[in-house]
């Protein structure tokens, strides 16, 4: 998985989260295998619903995403297997264009360090995911992590078969999304290599950031750390705080867009909706691991506020120009939202589409 250069070592990065994360809720063996035949079922179900809602459709002719229901073991090796495929070719362009490579050792003991650090984080989310559409790594799948969504809907104590469907339905939008524009995943991993591109540092050096940022995380999903910039800490360069932006405002789009659609589906498709939606919500309150984890990634809470305003963008162009117009977002980059958009939609739809258009 790492190559002999890597900062991070992804093998005892995903052999460390395996060890420490633990298995989950109790169950049968017949229980765990009723869980994963529903799962499978309701990314299908939902599917249909996703489409007629938001108008999405896979590109013709393109690859069938693969649905895979995963523990938290496999979640994690997921994760570490994506991100080495994404980082570890950028890092070895940024060694080529400095042209400062540490010795063998130095190279063996710092990715093992960050490999220890990543493996951490990895098995600390790897209990708090509930879903995730894979883009970098496997070409396209869909995981659904069964023991967190058994957690979930105990702790919540809702109805498992709505709960179910209702997490697919978010997971099965991201899936629309990138099958359905397939430009958008290759946009992310542009913004990864400009970032990368704008960064001035020896790969010894940002190894040594990299281990700060780490722990900073592993501080954050705990509650405490001092606040230190996480990302912001990389940036030196104008562009870099571009780029920043620019990431932050599409994944405000692609999570307000799945927001949108697992209420947007309403109680004739999930009909306790309203009650998980009330339950739910109740459950972020208090800046919960995974926000923590972005506030302090991102390094600002006015970045988190705008990740939390996609919703609100969505909603408000959706209200301003109906599903149609909503959806020449999609039509290329220079349709995707500026940072500052996600709080006033009409600015988008002024400048997208010329003028704001009320839904026939």
């Amino acid at each position: 998985m790492s190559s002999a250069s890597s900062m991070v070592d992804w093998d005892l990065a995903g052999r460390t989260a395996r060890r420490l994360v633990s298995g989950g809720p109790s169950t049968t063996r017949e229980e765990a295998a009723a869980v994963v035949a529903e799962l499978h079922r309701a990314a299908a179900t939902a599917v249909a619903h996703v489409e007629e809602l938001t108008g999405l459709r896979p590109v013709p002719g393109g690859p069938v995403p693969e649905v895979a229901v995963v523990d938290r073991p496999g979640w994690a090796d997921a994760n570490a297997r994506g991100m080495a495929t994404l980082l570890d070719p950028l890092v070895e362009k940024l060694a080529q264009r400095t042209g400062h490579r540490p010795g063998a050792l130095a190279t063996a003991i710092g990715s093992r360090a960050t490999g220890v650090q990543a493996g951490g984080l990895l098995a600390f989310l790897a209990s708090r995911v509930l879903g995730q559409y894979e883009i970098f790594g496997t070409g396209g799948r869909l995981l659904l992590v069964a023991p967190n969504i058994v957690a979930t809907e105990r702790k919540l104590g809702v109805d498992p078969s709505d709960f179910r469907l209702w997490v697919c339905l978010h997971e099965v939008t991201h899936q629309l999304q990138f099958t359905g524009v397939p430009w958008l995943g290759d946009y992310l991993e542009e913004q990864v290599a400009e970032f990368v591109a704008a960064t001035d540092l020896a790969p010894d050096v940002l190894r040594e950031r990299l281990q700060d940022l780490l722990r900073s995380l592993a501080d954050a999903v705990r509650g405490g750390g001092d606040g230190a910039p996480g990302l912001m800490a990389l940036v030196r360069d104008p562009r870099q705080r571009e780029v920043l932006d620019r990431v932050t405002a599409v994944m405000s789009l692609v999570e307000g867009h799945a927001e949108y659609v697992m209420d947007g589906v309403g109680p004739d498709v999930v009909p306790s909706v309203r009650t998980l939606r009330k339950r739910f919500a109740q459950r972020r309150k208090g800046r919960g691991p995974l926000d923590r984890v972005l506030r302090r990634l991102l390094g600002l809470e006015q970045k988190m506020k705008q990740y939390a305003d996609g919703r609100h963008f969505v909603g408000g162009v959706v209200e301003l120009a109906g599903m149609e117009g909503f959806n020449r977002v999609w039509e290329g980059p220079a349709n995707l939202p500026l940072i500052e958009e996600l709080t006033a939609p009409h600015l988008w739809v002024e400048r997208v589409l010329g003028r704001p258009a009320l839904p026939a």
